[in-house]
């Protein structure tokens, strides 16, 4: 890479910040997680994530609530539903979080893990468009210019979407995350 394009990939990395305790609690929940991911581009009531998620409403209320004290999950306008009855739908107030959640956030981490296989579960095994497996051998320094590499593609896309989105292209989800090998040293 020339040294025009790593400039180029710093100046498009978005800052992350820490996350809150409030936002990293609410980021550490399965479900909590999917409830974002639903209202990414539908304004969804309690009643419709419950039945959306199997759960009970007031267990998605518990859970809505977490994320609106975080500020990532926010009340829509009130609407007029099916029947006629005042609805109260939710949205998520972002696509993509740019949180560090610290290394000392290993709920937080597998929390993605476990909403991204729920995801993939409703989906269906067809939905799966690529995939890639790997074993790399990195020192520190190396791991972090890899990740800060992906990242800027992942923002590059991510800074043009409203474009792909107000086109109806179709939404692809993902997940990228780079573990220690059991007994690597």
């Amino acid at each position: 890479m020339n040294a025009s394009a790593a400039a180029t990939v710093r100046v498009m990395t978005r800052d992350r910040t820490p996350a809150t305790a409030a936002q990293a609690k609410a980021l550490s929940s399965p479900i909590r997680l999917r409830i974002l991911r639903l209202c990414l581009d539908d304004e969804l009531t309690n009643q419709q994530l419950a039945a959306r998620l199997g759960c009970d409403p007031s267990t998605l209320h518990y859970h809505a609530r977490i994320l609106l004290d975080a500020g990532i999950l926010e009340r829509a306008e009130p609407r007029h539903g099916p029947t006629g009855a005042l609805e109260k739908p939710y949205r998520s107030t972002g696509q993509s979080w740019t949180l560090d959640l610290g290394t000392d956030n290993a709920d937080a981490a597998v929390a993605m893990i476990d909403a991204f296989r729920a995801e993939l579960a409703e989906a269906g095994a067809e939905s799966i468009k690529s995939s890639s497996r790997f074993v790399l051998h990195l020192d520190d320094t190396t791991r972090e210019e890899l990740m800060e590499r992906i990242q800027a593609i992942l923002d590059e896309y991510e800074a043009t979407d409203d474009q792909r989105r107000a086109e109806h292209k179709p939404r692809f989800g993902g997940l990228l995350v780079i573990h220690a090998l059991a007994g690597a040293e």
